[in-house]
């Protein structure tokens, strides 16, 4: 099992935020997306926000590997889709790279 920490900034606008909250609850969210994040590996997967600033946390089993996901996600229409919408309420943060949504976070302690 490996653990994973990334960040990434919502736009600081109260009305996107709380859209973007509602997305993220069990009864809204789209069922192929959560296949996909299984099909990947993804054993567990939690969002955490402060103001605009968001913390997901993923627990993988070993067949998990990024660039695989990656792949996977840009070959799936449906994951795609989810993607264009919450690019609506998402903004990368200064020190991302190019094209970089969520940024791996360092583990210090």
């Amino acid at each position: 099992m490996k653990r994973y920490c990334l960040a990434l900034d919502l736009k600081d606008d109260p009305r996107l935020i709380k859209e973007y909250e509602h997305w993220h609850k069990k009864e809204n969210s789209w069922q192929e997306v959560n296949d996909s994040i299984l099909k990947a590996g993804i054993v567990n997967m939690e969002i955490y926000r402060t103001g605009n600033r968001l913390v997901m946390i993923m627990e993988t089993d070993d067949s998990f590997d990024p660039i695989v996901k990656a792949q996977m996600d840009a070959s799936n229409p449906k994951v795609q889709e989810w993607e264009a919408l919450m690019w609506k309420f998402q903004q990368p943060l200064p020190w991302a790279n190019d094209g970089e949504k969520w940024v791996e976070m360092k583990r210090i302690f």
